[in-house]
């Protein structure tokens, strides 16, 4: 009754508040617009005819054999891919909190390796193993003396998919470790059981709902690749990549659609699952901080084999992301590597590297500060006040996740090119700069709404209450109070954008027009021609781009976050 009575009050102060009113209107009208919006367009163009509602396109999709075999493919590659990533990605977790690393080198490693797929664009992987294991590559044609094509296909792209998604899943489930109380498995080890025994019975069992949060996570960002199977697939279709070339190739818009709800489909299914079954459990498994410290792991016959595979595939990472810049600076990559930087300046003066960059450049700054403000913006309603359409705010917002980019681009490209509802209204964005800028928000959108609700989670309702109190109305609360207090969430999530929307390829490159050019794009383009000397060329200046960003994001933490503030009262 009183927890009622109290919520009633709070929706009573919230109508009172003309600002806040509008804010959580406005809100609602984007989400609807530019994401659900899309998304039920793609559904009406998938069941409505000429003649009426119908399974008719469906029935015509899955008469071709290649969208069926697309679709087993894509399976097939997500569910092994998840597995791997999350394994190799608990072995990872497991070695830096449970052994001892005897030197700095190792957990430097580990962290380099973690935020590399982080920084760099998501093709880069594929550059870098068909220079090491395509047909000129430096280990098959030079070491190996192999000269073939098995790079392409299934193998490459389980291969390319489990280096760029396992470092998520060891930054995941590292999190779940450390939480993990120390006295659990030390009574068990107290009654005699050895360290697997431990592992298997206790450890694995309380990490468990986090490795199955782990593997969904892994399995939706796999089967909404685009960018690696269509580099290094060859003629491995995945549906990303049929739905593109449906587009692009066959001009068939319909079909397309419908292809993309079946996409859509399988995504929000795994989402569903992952967010509100497997998440639930993990909170539920793992509540609180260690009590003490845990001890570590020295024994040789463990640390050393651990230690030593982990090392190895985190050089092999790293090795082959150095490949990319070393591929810009070879003459021609498995013939000629003498040093050049002709690559570099053809970029600028024959293949518009200038507007590309600074395209790229403008769009993801006006998006970043846009995506970080509205992140924190939903945060602050979701975690701070009660309202009825607070669960709509939030499960909208976080929607975006599950939504392949493909899927995301063919519904702005179905729900805008004619206005919404074919009715000429917002026609005008259609092709222009500022559809780029939605795309790039609502892709990031959900990345900084989790941050920033992690963070308001902790601030004590008090602090703004007695803000309240002295007269200041909600936009002052939130400008004054709340956001200086989570001003380390807000900047992380703004370089996040920035990073995010500087690398997105998936959804931009069905709508990016002629008049713009993307640096991702024409990665894509150079790479899909074998140009790898250019395609080497931009990546490496973006992955530049994008590490001085998160630089200077660690910076602006240190010197003005929350941190900082914190460690001065300290002293």
């Amino acid at each position: 009754m009183a927890k009622d009575q109290g919520a009633a009050l709070d929706r009573k102060k919230l109508m009172g508040d003309p600002i806040m009113v509008t804010t959580i209107v406005v809100l609602i009208a984007f989400l609807t617009l530019f994401i659900l919006y899309p998304l039920a367009i793609l559904l009406v163009d998938s069941f409505v005819t000429d003649s009426g509602p119908s399974f008719e396109v469906f029935t015509r999709i899955f008469q071709m054999g290649s969208f069926t075999t697309a679709i087993t493919n894509t399976l097939a590659v997500g569910f092994l891919v998840s597995i791997v990533s999350a394994l190799v990605g608990l072995l990872f977790a497991y070695v830096e909190v449970y052994v001892r690393l005897k030197t700095k080198f190792m957990s430097g490693l580990f962290q380099v390796v973690s935020m590399l797929p982080v920084v760099s664009p998501p093709f880069v992987l594929s550059l870098s193993i068909i220079m090491l294991f395509g047909k000129s590559g430096l280990i098959t044609r030079y070491l190996l003396g192999m000269y073939d094509n098995s790079v392409y296909g299934f193998w490459g792209i389980f291969v390319v998919q489990t280096l760029t998604f396992f470092p998520v899943c060891y930054m995941m489930l590292k999190g779940l470790l450390k939480n993990i109380d120390p006295s659990l498995e030390e009574a068990a080890r107290d009654m005699g059981a050895s360290r697997w025994k431990v592992f298997t019975s206790v450890t694995l069992p309380l990490v468990l709902p986090g490795l199955g949060n782990a593997f969904l996570v892994t399995f939706i960002e796999s089967i909404a690749d685009f960018a690696n199977p269509m580099i290094i697939g060859g003629s491995y279709d995945t549906l990303a990549t049929t739905i593109y070339l449906q587009i692009t190739g066959a001009y068939d818009k319909q079909g397309a659609a419908a292809m993309a709800v079946v996409l859509l489909c399988i995504t929000l299914l795994m989402f569903i699952v992952q967010k509100y079954v497997l998440e639930a459990k993990s909170t539920a498994t793992l509540s609180g901080k260690a009590s003490r410290a845990r001890m570590l792991i020295t024994d040789a016959s463990v640390r050393i084999p651990l230690t030593v595979i982990c090392c190895a595939l985190a050089i092999f990472v790293v090795v082959m992301y150095l490949c990319v810049p070393f591929g810009a600076l070879f003459k021609t990559w498995g013939y000629d590597f003498s040093l050049t930087t002709k690559w570099f300046e053809q970029v600028f003066t024959k293949y518009h590297g200038f507007q590309a960059f600074r395209d790229s450049f403008l769009l993801s700054l006006i998006a970043a500060p846009i995506t970080a403000i509205l992140s924190m913006i939903i945060s602050y309603l979701v975690v701070k006040r009660n309202f009825r359409t607070k669960g709509f705010i939030e499960a909208v917002s976080m929607l975006a996740m599950a939504v392949p980019g493909t899927v995301l681009g063919v519904g702005y490209i179905r729900g805008f090119s004619g206005g919404i509802f074919h009715t000429g209204v917002l026609q005008g964005i259609y092709g222009s700069a500022a559809i780029l800028i939605i795309v790039f928000i609502v892709r990031s959108l959900p990345t900084g709404t989790r941050s920033g609700i992690s963070a308001l989670r902790q601030i004590d309702k008090s602090i703004e209450e007695s803000a309240y109190d002295m007269g200041a109305d909600s936009f002052t609360v939130f400008r004054t109070v709340t956001l200086p207090l989570i001003k380390d969430s807000f900047f992380s999530g703004l370089v996040t954008a920035f990073v995010r929307s500087i690398t997105a390829i998936s959804a931009i490159i069905l709508l990016v027009t002629p008049q713009f050019f993307l640096i991702t794009v024409q990665i894509n383009e150079f790479a899909e021609k074998g140009n790898y000397g250019i395609a080497c060329a931009f990546a490496t200046i973006l992955i530049v781009i994008t590490y001085g960003s998160v630089l200077l994001m660690n910076l602006a933490i240190k010197h003005f976050g929350t941190s900082k503030k914190l460690a001065s009262e300290e002293d």
